[in-house]
């Protein structure tokens, strides 16, 4: 087993080298630590994140230095522990081979059809894959006309009011085929800070189901039994599938085209986050967000009394426009078509409902 490690962790760092251009690539933002090492040694705890911070200014700058298009950003190939990541100084860029070693065999881009599950599973995440865990299963945000399709709990064994694991639940709806569910309470709207609009509905999510047996004729439910609680489930709770793992392994990387966003909303509701907490921002899909967008959080600049100048027709104060300060970054980790939720990776100071959050500049 430890040899077929050996050669397949080498396929992969074959492939991610071949893929990086012959000359300087990153732009002009996108520069290096005057301090970044030469060599970097990748172990378990790494992330594409932390990587990219020892070498790089910005993080998000590590598509340009490996010389990354759209398709492989998206679909990256996977780094993994014990192999070594090397500054080549000369030209300016990340190689996975030692500059000036020509000694290796051809270089040759691996497909990810032969990818085996475990040594996929062995390599390094992207951000810290605990933060985010439960927001890449859960639903989070559902359109207001899903909400009014989705199947529901109908009735409880008993009549009870709240239910737990193990416990039998009856549910009325068209299960469209899939027999494990997702169970979720609808929360409240997300409204965009600016326009105040409606953008889409965030719900609470409270566990798991499991189809025990579909209707029958002259039966109106299906019998489902509770295979995970997090929250007390009651009737008319609304069930989704169960939807497939998602791929966490994005590149960080600016967004592709310009994104003006702001701070929607905090996630557990407080008024105030931190580092590796969640927030929802007024931008999505539509918006040209992806999973993996990096955006820099900014306090917006407050408007003040002018202290020298009077204002029109020399009634009261004129008014001066402060910038808006920059404080932070937040990691775009999952997308929907007009809202996405992003983990909060470096800030100086708490994060707000309201507080800008843009494309690098």
């Amino acid at each position: 087993m430890k040899n077929f490690s050996t050669v397949m962790t080498r396929a992969a760092g074959a492939a991610l080298v071949a893929c990086v251009v012959a000359g300087p690539v990153q732009a002009a933002d996108c520069a290096f630590k005057p301090n970044a090492p030469d060599q970097h040694v990748v172990v378990k705890r790494d992330t594409l994140w932390d990587i990219s911070g020892k070498f790089l200014e910005h993080p998000w700058c590590w598509p340009q230095v490996w010389g990354m298009n759209r398709d492989e950003i998206r679909n990256p190939h996977w780094i993994y522990p014990g192999q070594i990541v090397y500054f080549d100084r000369k030209h300016g860029r990340l190689s996975l081979t030692k500059p000036g070693d020509d000694s290796g065999a051809p270089l040759q881009r691996l497909s990810p059809q032969v990818r085996s599950e475990g040594l996929e599973q062995a390599a390094i995440d992207t951000i810290p894959a605990g933060a985010i865990e439960p927001y890449l299963t859960q639903p989070l945000v559902v359109d207001k006309n899903a909400l009014a399709g989705a199947p529901r709990i109908a009735a409880s064994e008993e009549s009870r009011v709240y239910l737990g694991d193990g416990d039998r639940v009856y549910v009325r709806g068209n299960l469209q085929g899939a027999t494990d569910f997702q169970v979720f309470r609808p929360g409240g709207p997300l409204r965009d800070p600016q326009t105040r609009a409606v953008l889409a509905y965030e719900a609470s999510y409270l566990g798991t189901v499991k189809l025990v047996k579909a209707a029958v004729p002259g039966v109106d439910v299906h019998t489902f039994i509770i295979t995970s609680a997090k929250s007390e489930i009651g009737v008319g709770d609304r069930l989704v599938p169960t939807p497939p793992p998602s791929l966490r392994n994005y590149v960080p990387h600016a967004p592709q085209r310009q994104v003006d966003a702001r701070v929607m909303s905090i996630y557990s509701g407080v008024t105030h986050a931190g580092q590796s907490q969640v927030v929802t921002v007024n931008r999505g899909s539509l918006d040209g967000l992806d999973v993996g967008s990096v955006l820099r959080l900014y306090h917006f600049g407050k408007t003040v009394a002018d202290p020298e100048r009077k204002g029109f027709m020399g009634f009261g104060r004129a008014k001066l426009k402060l910038p808006d300060e920059q404080y932070g970054n937040l990691f775009v980790f999952r997308v929907f078509d007009r809202v996405s939720y992003g983990l909060i990776m470096q800030v100086a100071a708490p994060v707000e409902v309201g507080d800008v959050a843009k494309s690098p500049e």
